[in-house]
C-alpha cells in the first residue's frame, strides 16, 4: 500500500491542508481570529504614532484586546447586517475604493512639459493678482440721503483748487490706506466689485462715488501693478500639487465612469411635484 499513488497523494494533501490551516490569514466571517505578527505591528507602530514611544507590555497586552474587541464586534455587526444603509460606511467605503483608483492611476512625477500644458489650461490658478496702493475715504451707506458728487463731474482745476474728498469722508474702521496689498486681500475686504474697480481707476487722481460692499468711497490709486503669469520656475511646488489634485480627480471619475457602466439605473420614485 506504501508504494499506491492515491495513498501519496492523500498524505500530500492532509499535510497541505495542515500547513494551509497554520498559515491561514483570519477568518473575517467565522469565530476564528488570528493576531498575526502583522497585526501587533500595526498597533505598535500606532502607539507609537500617536505617544511618541513603543507601548509597555501591559499596554500592548490593552491595545491586543482592544483589537480583538474590535473585531468581534465588526464581524457580529455584519453577520447583522448593521453595515446596511449606514451612512457613515457608505462613505468609508466610498473613500477607500476611490484611493485605491487614485493609487492604480498613478503615474511617474509630472514632466515640465505637462506641467506647462496645466498652467496654460487653468492660468487663473496661477497668474500672479494686482497689487495696488490705495487710500479711500468712506462717505455713507449707499442708501444714505446725502448727496455724493461725482468726482468725474468736478473739474480738475476746481478739484485742485476747492474738493477735498478726505473732508467728505465719515468715521469708519475701514483702513484710510492699503498699501502693496494683493486685489484679491482687497476684494476680501471690501468686496469684489471694488477691488476690480480699483484695477481699472486711473493712478494718482480721486475717483469716485465707487460702491463697496459697505457703502461709497472716494478713492485715489497711487501705484499698481498689473496682473501677470509667473514662470513654472517660481510656483512649480504649487503646480504639481494642483496637477496631483487634477489627476486624482481624474482617476476618481474614470474609475466611477468605468463602474457606472455596468449598472442599469432606474428612478422608481415621483418627482416632489407630481407627489401628493
Amino acid at each position: 500500500m506504501l508504494s499506491e499513488p492515491m495513498l501519496h497523494f492523500m498524505v500530500m494533501g492532509i499535510v497541505l491542508f495542515a500547513v494551509y490551516q497554520w498559515r491561514a490569514p483570519a477568518d473575517t466571517t467565522g469565530h476564528r481570529l488570528v493576531i498575526t505578527q502583522g497585526v501587533v505591528d500595526d498597533l505598535v507602530t500606532q502607539h507609537v504614532a500617536a505617544r511618541g514611544r513603543k507601548p509597555s507590555d501591559v499596554e500592548l497586552h490593552h491595545l491586543i484586546d482592544g483589537y480583538v474587541r474590535e473585531e468581534i464586534l465588526y464581524r457580529e455587526g455584519i453577520a447583522l447586517a448593521l453595515d446596511r444603509d449606514d451612512i457613515v460606511v457608505k462613505r468609508r467605503v466610498r473613500q477607500k475604493l476611490e484611493v485605491m483608483a487614485e493609487e492604480q492611476a498613478s503615474t511617474a512625477a509630472p514632466s515640465d512639459a505637462q506641467l506647462s500644458a496645466y498652467m496654460a489650461a487653468n492660468p487663473d490658478r496661477f497668474r500672479k493678482p494686482p497689487i495696488i496702493t490705495f487710500e479711500q475715504v468712506f462717505l455713507g451707506p449707499v442708501t444714505s440721503e446725502l448727496a455724493v458728487l461725482p468726482v468725474a463731474s468736478v473739474g480738475r482745476d476746481t478739484r485742485e483748487r476747492e474738493f477735498d474728498p478726505v473732508k467728505l469722508g465719515r468715521p469708519t474702521l475701514l483702513p484710510e490706506r492699503m498699501t502693496e496689498t494683493e486685489s484679491p486681500i482687497i476684494a476680501r475686504t471690501f468686496g469684489r466689485a471694488f477691488a476690480s474697480a480699483l484695477e481699472e481707476a486711473n493712478v494718482g487722481v480721486w475717483t469716485g462715488p465707487l460702491p463697496s460692499a459697505f457703502g461709497a468711497h472716494y478713492i485715489r490709486v497711487s501705484a499698481r501693478t498689473t496682473a501677470v503669469m509667473p514662470r513654472l520656475s517660481e510656483v512649480r511646488d504649487l503646480v504639481v500639487r494642483e496637477w496631483e489634485n487634477a489627476r486624482r480627480q481624474r482617476a476618481r471619475d474614470e474609475n466611477y465612469a468605468k463602474l457606472r457602466r455596468r449598472y442599469d439605473v432606474s428612478i422608481e420614485a415621483k418627482p416632489p411635484l407630481e407627489q401628493p
